[in-house]
């Protein structure tokens, strides 16, 4: 099933969102400038886009599995969610998990593109994939308020590691 999602590119090096494969539900998000990520910060990578979404979805911006594999970018808000009315600019929250030890020399600079979780500062270049996009059917709720839940479907007991490590 396909909906239409209006898109707007906001600058000229902005790139839009794609499918890397046919059955994937996730679309890559590019950055449409360069942004240096030092060991401990957490910016936002402006995507240079802004959408439309349907009334009754979002689109939800999920860390791409490489990137959180390969190198020490996360997407701290995963998943992050923009909702049908917002239309401003779509930025990804980024945070370089190095440790706080900043060493600026050209050796100590990583790309998206590096692997073995190397520490230090990051570049994140224009054009780079950076997150991934999905867009997902939501539900409104009403709320029924009550004075008990008991006898409301089932109760499956327990909480927080109540089902064991």
């Amino acid at each position: 099933m396909q909906i239409e999602v209006y898109i707007k590119k906001i600058n000229e090096s902005a790139c839009i969102p794609s499918y890397a494969h046919e059955n994937d539900s996730g679309m890559d998000v590019f950055a449409s400038e360069d942004v240096m990520i030092y060991p401990g910060q957490t910016v936002l990578v402006p995507t240079g886009i802004s959408l439309a979404i349907p009334e009754g979805y979002e689109v939800q911006i999920r860390p791409r599995s490489g990137l959180s594999l390969h190198t020490m970018l996360r997407i701290p808000n995963s998943p992050g969610t923009i909702d049908a009315g917002f239309r401003d600019e779509i930025k990804v929250i980024v945070h370089n998990s190095s440790p706080e030890t900043r060493d600026d020399s050209e050796s100590s600079l990583f790309l998206t593109s590096s692997k073995g979780n190397p520490k230090g500062t990051y570049l994140i270049r224009k054009g780079d994939r950076i997150a991934q996009m999905v867009c997902a059917k939501t539900e409104r709720i009403r709320f029924i308020p009550v004075s008990t839940l008991d006898g409301i479907g089932t109760d499956r007991q327990g909480g927080f590691g109540s089902t064991g490590a």
